[in-house]
């Protein structure tokens, strides 16, 4: 007698229960690279060498600036290139079909990334960065660039639905490369213009100048991503990608992000020395931002009825950016000396040990909200 169809997907379902588990417990065991789980460290540690090479050696800025072509530092470009590479590779724009089985959380997902998460930093660095306004630009490209890069490493971290997290992931990145060139012009060119606060201020950005940023440092590492994700799964098959390539490109993106963050600030060296309060200044909304982001998504989720994991995927997805994408958009526009860069380098110092502190919030709440509501036979956790 054959199978039903029915019995044959529950056959298949069991299986792909079974390699999400085993995937699950590579991942646990394998654990972060040293430079992933001290990266705030090693941002750190960059930061004060960055300084003390500005602060002692001033000429480096002449050096540097020796390597560009108009606002663009070739090395520093080519870093940022390099920062996008590997995160957007990784991920797996096969599964973003998946995130459709969900069409409200999806909906709110998008709403928070895409609507809610932009005004919210927007309002927040005009309040208070308003008698800053090349600080308070830089900022606002931070609240622009949505997460496509270590929200899966809180995701993962948090114990989140893995599989929802690198669906938005998906989205993110396809919606980035859309539409974070028509943001700019909307949130820089024309608010804050039309609010009188960047007088004094270069804010006057063209779609068409912002799109061939944006297709210079997330359109060009995008097809090499996808090229060598996809290619390798042709030639070596994806199991070699996964386990193999992937975790070697991955030392990219914090090595680039860690030699950015020694350039720019060794160019602001005695700068930072002499005005440490502006660092200080620059985090207290991106602080702000972090935290409201997250807090208000995951407990919107957990009065919707959402599950744990997926409640912890799209909170951290809302609240997590691509600072990577803003730090390079602000090099490219306003150079590498500018301020506006500057606070955008600001962001991962501050992104990196606030979600680190929330994964820990989140597996509390965890335990205080979830507990005797079934979560360990949704999530499929021990």
């Amino acid at each position: 007698m054959k199978p039903r169809e029915w019995e044959k997907e529950i056959v298949r379902d069991i299986e792909k229960a079974e390699e999400m588990a085993e995937d699950y417990l590579t991942l646990h065991k394998k654990g972060l690279s040293i430079i992933e789980k001290y990266l705030t460290l090693w941002i750190f540690l960059a930061i004060i060498f960055g300084i003390a090479l500005g602060y002692v050696y001033p000429e480096i800025a002449e050096i540097i600036g020796s390597l560009s072509i108009g606002t663009t530092s070739i090395p520093i470009a080519i870093g940022l290139i390099l920062m996008m590479y590997p995160p957007l590779a990784k991920v797996r724009y096969e599964e973003m079909g998946k995130v459709f089985r969900n069409l409200k959380l999806l909906a709110f997902s998008l709403i928070q990334n895409w609507i809610v998460g932009p005004v919210v930093m927007f309002l927040l660095a005009i309040t208070l960065l308003r008698d800053m306004p090349e600080f308070m630009v830089g900022v606002i490209l931070v609240g622009l660039a949505r997460c496509i890069a270590m929200v899966i490493v809180w995701n993962e971290l948090a114990e989140g639905d893995r599989e929802l997290a690198v669906g938005l992931v998906a989205f993110n990145a396809i919606f980035q490369i859309l539409f974070y060139a028509v943001y700019m012009y909307i949130f820089i060119t024309l608010a804050l213009n039309a609010l009188g606060l960047v007088k004094g201020v270069e804010a006057n950005i063209s779609i068409a100048e912002a799109a061939k940023t944006v297709f210079i440092y997330l359109g060009i590492p995008f097809i090499m991503g996808v090229t060598t994700r996809y290619g390798s799964f042709k030639v070596k098959g994806r199991e070699w990608f996964e386990n193999v390539l992937a975790p070697k490109i991955s030392l990219l993106t914090p090595a680039a992000l860690l030699f950015t963050i020694v350039i720019m600030f060794s160019l602001k060296g005695e700068y930072i020395v002499e005005l440490p309060m502006q660092v200080v200044r620059v985090a207290i909304p991106l602080t702000l931002y972090f935290l409201i982001m997250w807090f208000v998504t995951f407990f919107i989720a957990y009065k919707l009825k959402v599950d744990y994991p997926k409640a912890t995927a799209v909170a951290f997805t809302a609240a997590s950016n691509d600072f990577e994408l803003a730090i390079a958009v602000a090099v490219a526009i306003w150079g590498i000396y500018s301020n506006q860069a500057f606070a955008t380098v600001i962001g991962p110092l501050i992104e990196v040990p606030v979600l680190i502190s929330l994964v820990n919030v989140a597996l509390k709440l965890r335990e205080k909200l979830y507990a005797g509501k079934g979560f360990k036979a949704v999530a499929g956790n021990p």
